[in-house]
This record gives structure tokens, sequence and C-alpha cells, in this order.
């Protein structure tokens, strides 16, 4: 049976470095509180699909969410090195946010996850 790795091929070349449950546990731990938040995945799908959305395109992209938790989010992405936001200096203020470079990388991740739901859904329903 091929790894996990090799079938979809998402891993960086190089060795995989060996995982003890504790250490798997401490380092998925980590990764899920810089992803913990209702909205971020959200935002992190919106701004795969376009890019680069201005603030207020998020907004309207996310109806639902509030402003003030909208700003929460992208502050707490943008401090945690997800999100890139680029102030232009001009009346009105111009405010974009891209992902980063580690951002990015979260791409086949996130579709990973978007796969299992689909999968757990359709068990689900039989």
């Amino acid at each position: 049976m091929a790894r996990t790795d090799e079938k979809v091929g998402y891993l960086p070349n190089g060795e995989r470095p060996v995982y003890s449950p504790s250490t798997a546990a401490s380092g998925v731990e980590e990764a899920l509180k810089v992803l913990e938040g209702r909205w971020k995945m959200i935002i992190l799908f919106h701004l795969f699909d376009k890019g680069v959305l201005r603030f207020s395109e998020l907004e309207r992209a996310i109806p639902t969410v509030s402003q003030k938790m909208l700003i929460q989010q992208l502050r707490e992405l943008e401090r945690d090195g997800i999100v890139h936001r680029t102030i232009y200096p001009e009346v009105p203020p111009k405010v974009e946010y891209r992902l980063t470079e580690i951002g990015q990388a979260l791409c086949p991740t996130l579709d990973a996850i978007l796969l299992w739901a689909e999968k757990r859904r359709a068990l689900s329903t039989k």
C-alpha cells in the first residue's frame, strides 16, 4: 500500500519527520489553534479563489460576519503569518488581503478537509 503523501503528492521533496503520538498531537493542536475561529476557513477559501481581496469585498463575500469579527479574524490570520495585509495611503483608505506563501501552502490541506467532509456526508446519508 502506498503512503498517503505518495498518493496525493502534497509533501515537498525531502524526508518526512518521524512523529510520536504526543508530538503529532502537539503539532496538530498548534495548527488547529491557528485555524480555529468560525470565519477563518471561509476567509481562506475566498482568498484561495480570488487571490487578492479588499476588505469591503470580503465583507460582501461573507455577509453573515460582523465587521468587528471579520477584522479580528483577519488580524489573527495576519499575526500567524497566513494572510498579508497591504494598506495603501489614499483617501478613502484601501486595504487588501492576500495569502502569504505559508498561507498558500494550506491549500492542499484544506482541499483534503473538504474531500473528507464530502465523504463523511455521503456515508452519513446511506
